[in-house]
C-alpha cells in the first residue's frame, strides 16, 4: 500500500512539475484592413498563398461538397469581404481587381467584374461580385480567376488573405 500511495504521489509530482502555463498573447490590430471571407475560411491551393475555390462558399463557413459548383452557367457570384478593426460611421468604396499573370480567365470572355466593393456605414461586410460568363463552348479544361482585394486610402489589405482563386468549370 505504501509503494502504491509513493508511486501515486511521484506521479502527481511528475504530472504538477512538467506542466506549465501558455502566456496568453493579445493580438492589437492597427488600423482597418479588410480580407475576403473565404480566404479566412478554406485551406490554401498547392503552391499558391491563397484558397482556390470550385464551389461558392457560404458566408462564415468553409466550402462544402453540397455547395454549388461554379461553371460557366453560375451567373453572377458574390464573395464576402470583412472589414477587420472597428466599423466606420461613413460608406467605405474598396477596389479589387485581377491578378492576370496568375489567371486564365480572360475577362469579357469568361467574367466580368465591377471592381468596387461597398461597405456600407456602421459595417463590418462588404460583397465582391463576379459575373460568370459563359462563353458557348465546353471545355474539358477549367479556367482560373484570381483576384485581390486591394483596399483604399484608410483600409489596407489584410496580409495572405486579401486573395482568392476562382476555378470556372468550363463544361
Amino acid at each position: 500500500m505504501k509503494k502504491i500511495i509513493i508511486n501515486t504521489m511521484l506521479l502527481f509530482a511528475a504530472i504538477i512539475s512538467f506542466s506549465g502555463c501558455i502566456k496568453q498573447e493579445n493580438y492589437v490590430i492597427q488600423g482597418l484592413q479588410v480580407e475576403f471571407d473565404a480566404a479566412s475560411w478554406n485551406a490554401r491551393g498547392a503552391g499558391v498563398t491563397y484558397p482556390i475555390l470550385t464551389r461558392v462558399p457560404p458566408y462564415g463557413m468553409p466550402v462544402a461538397t453540397t455547395d454549388p459548383l461554379i461553371t460557366r452557367a453560375s451567373g453572377t457570384i458574390r464573395f464576402r469581404v470583412n472589414l477587420i478593426g472597428a466599423q466606420q460611421p461613413t460608406q467605405q468604396t474598396l477596389n479589387y481587381s485581377v491578378i492576370t499573370s496568375a489567371s486564365t480567365a480572360v475577362s469579357g470572355t469568361h467574367f466580368t467584374i465591377p471592381g468596387t466593393i461597398v461597405i456600407p456605414p456602421n459595417s463590418s461586410f462588404g460583397e465582391a461580385v463576379i459575373n460568370v460568363i459563359n462563353p458557348g463552348v465546353s471545355s474539358a479544361t477549367p479556367v482560373l480567376l484570381v483576384l485581390e482585394v486591394t483596399g483604399n486610402n484608410l483600409v489596407k489589405p489584410a496580409t495572405e488573405l486579401n486573395k482568392i482563386g476562382i476555378q470556372i468549370s468550363q463544361l
